[in-house]
């Protein structure tokens, strides 16, 4: 089945703003994904990796220039991107800087990336977070930004307010003005007006220059992080506005977190039959959609006859014909990676120590060859 090819480009450029692309989580609720690469490497329906969201987004909204701080195993994004982003932007307007065992937060990345951050120009600093699927066209945000009047404004979402504590929540006023922050609270504040859900952010803010430069440098040298440190910052001092995200081009709203196993096969699971945002890289759903709730990642082959119930297939992993998993969770945690909420995780290497064990086993319980006794005359 085809998916929607990607947004057009727009025919003029957005204004001058220079981008940073945090590109460096670990994603360590991803389990053995995430072994060798970083999460916004991870593939993603087919041909897609996380980041690609981000990138299409950028390319979409005319950004012609782009910072990228990679951190953890961050070698197979630095072929990734300029490889297949490259000639969207101006010469030498995509750039990737390798922050492994440097940047002490997200905060922190920007400072140690300002130097090429205010080469970019402009006024605005616009920052992006890579390892979210979603669609949102940027100049709006930096539109919404110039009218506040706010040093900063942060995009957001809203979710079930039982859902929000993995998230940044904001409670936010009439006029769009932040009332509060809190990271990752065990109790989340609902929204005013409609306490069931919590405004969220998306980790995407919109800086005016010298208020964020002040930000990241009156202040010493050490960790910093956006959520922990500076958005607080800005709200405390009534300097931070919210941006809701707006219906995309699928006439709603879409944007996910795929930071765990559970999350990153539902949020892959949307893109079967009306995408909810277009794919940065289309195809057909029959390369990586298996049924039955279960994705097969780029160079994964399952045999014939194997049953996969709600499963993830790591890349390169061969399963073989007759395994089944989903129906005794017993089971597959045994030899698999497996959720509270029943999804499995099978790598290459899981399959091979259960063969080995399955080898052995036979070895042990298989009887001895019977040896006739000589008859004697």
């Amino acid at each position: 089945m085809p998916l929607r090819a990607p947004l057009t480009l727009r025919s003029t450029p957005a204004p001058d703003l220079a981008t940073l692309l945090l590109a460096g989580g670990k994603g360590t609720r991803l389990h053995d994904l995430t072994a060798q690469d970083s999460k916004p490497a991870v593939p993603f329906a087919g041909a897609n990796r996380i980041i690609d969201f981000a990138m299409a987004n950028a390319v979409n909204s005319g950004l012609r220039q782009m910072l990228v701080a990679t951190q953890y195993a961050p070698r197979s994004l630095h072929h990734h991107l300029p490889t297949r982003w490259g000639h969207r932007f101006e010469p030498r307007g995509l750039q990737t800087r390798d922050g492994r065992d440097l940047y002490l937060g997200t905060a922190d990345a920007a400072r140690r990336c300002w130097a090429p951050l205010e080469a970019m120009g402009g006024d605005h600093v616009l920052i992006l977070a890579a390892d979210h699927v979603y669609e949102m066209d940027y100049t709006a945000l930096l539109a919404a930004h110039r009218a506040s009047g706010a040093a900063v404004t942060v995009a957001v979402d809203t979710v079930p307010r039982g859902e929000a504590s993995g998230f940044g929540v904001m409670q936010a006023d009439a006029d769009d003005r932040a009332l509060s922050f809190q990271e990752k609270p065990a109790d989340p504040a609902g929204m005013i007006g409609d306490p069931d859900r919590a405004l969220v952010s998306m980790g995407i803010y919109v800086f005016d220059r010298a208020w964020l430069r002040a930000a990241l440098f009156d202040r010493p040298a050490g960790a910093m992080d956006f959520g922990h440190d500076v958005i607080p910052d800005a709200v405390a001092q009534g300097q931070a506005a919210v941006w809701q995200l707006p219906a995309g081009s699928s006439g709603r709203a879409y944007w996910r977190d795929v930071g765990t196993l559970d999350a990153l096969r539902r949020a892959q699971l949307d893109f079967i039959g009306a995408p909810p945002v277009a794919l940065p890289f289309a195809g057909p759903v029959s390369d990586w959609y298996l049924g039955r709730g279960s994705i097969a990642m780029p160079g994964a082959v399952v045999a014939k006859g194997a049953r996969l119930t709600n499963t993830l297939v790591a890349p390169g992993a061969q399963v073989p014909a007759g395994l089944v998993t989903g129906d005794d969770p017993k089971e597959d945690a045994r030899w698999f990676t497996r959720t509270d909420a029943g999804t499995v995780l099978i790598t290459q290497a899981m399959l091979d120590s259960r063969a080995a064990h399955a080898h052995i086993r036979r070895s042990v319980t298989s009887p001895a060859p019977f040896k006739r006794r000589g008859l004697h005359a």
